[in-house]
């Protein structure tokens, strides 16, 4: 009876130990799948590469914003205003005679300065000398072309006794929004394929991308170099050269 007391013990015993073993060699195995998956999350945060990639195109303006103004000086303010009352219909039959259509004008309302006699010292007194009530008209056009030759020979309204001003016409481009979304993609291969280069000379090649920062968007004369940290738009230029700019990190494989 004891003999048999004694191997029950001892199988007992054996189980124990074997079950320690298993345990111990499973917490090993455990471990080590653990930190291999460590070691790969921690790689997959720390190697990375970031580029910045970049597009450029050309554009032609197709909105013209063009301003100008004129002015009369009477001594009677009923009179100025009769006198400007009648620039104004020269001013129009003018533009809508070189071809600019009613809806495409855009006339502001009048603006009176009263002019003051100076003293000996010149310093203006109360007595009034004259009034010089002026207006601008302002063309909002797609016909681009046109309405820039016709700014430059707006002067023409000068030999009609109009006292005309001519601005610099602003042109700008309509379809914006939808050219950054383009630009933005061309950007973003460029700089895929610069990562892939700079991983490549080093015999790695790169993965999934990580993050995109998109940059300013500069819009600047064709032959100017000009850049700013907020952003170029210019509007002087009928021909302008757009540039996107993006920032973007590819994991390392």
């Amino acid at each position: 009876m004891d003999g048999k007391r004694d191997r029950t013990r001892i199988l007992k015993y054996t189980q124990i130990i074997i079950l320690g073993v298993c345990i111990v060699i499973a917490t090993i195995v455990s471990s080590v799948i653990l930190s291999k998956g460590f070691l790969r999350i921690a790689q997959f945060t720390k190697e990375v590469i970031s580029v910045t990639g970049s597009a450029q195109t050309e554009i032609k303006s197709d909105l013209i914003v063009w301003y100008s103004s004129f002015s009369v000086r009477d001594n009677e303010l009923t009179s100025a205003y009769k006198r400007l009352k009648e620039d104004l219909a020269k001013v129009k039959s003018y533009l809508i005679s070189k071809g600019v259509s009613e809806k495409e004008i855009v006339v502001s309302q009048i603006s009176t300065e009263t002019i003051y006699k100076k003293n000996e010292e010149g310093s203006n007194t109360n007595e009034i000398e004259a009034y010089r009530p002026g207006q601008s008209v302002g063309v909002h056009s797609y016909r681009v072309d046109e309405v820039t030759r016709i700014s430059r020979e707006s002067t023409e309204l000068i030999e009609q006794g109009v006292q005309f001003q001519s601005e610099s016409p602003e042109y700008f481009y309509t379809k914006l929004e939808e050219l950054k979304i383009e630009m933005l993609a061309r950007a973003t291969e460029n700089a895929k394929l610069r990562a892939a280069n700079m991983a490549k000379a080093t015999g790695n090649t790169i993965g999934f991308m990580r993050s995109a920062k998109m940059g300013v968007f500069q819009i600047t004369p064709i032959n100017s170099t000009e850049v700013s940290d907020w952003g170029e738009n210019d509007t002087s230029s009928l021909y302008k050269k757009v540039t996107a700019v993006v920032t973007v990190s590819f994991a390392i494989e």
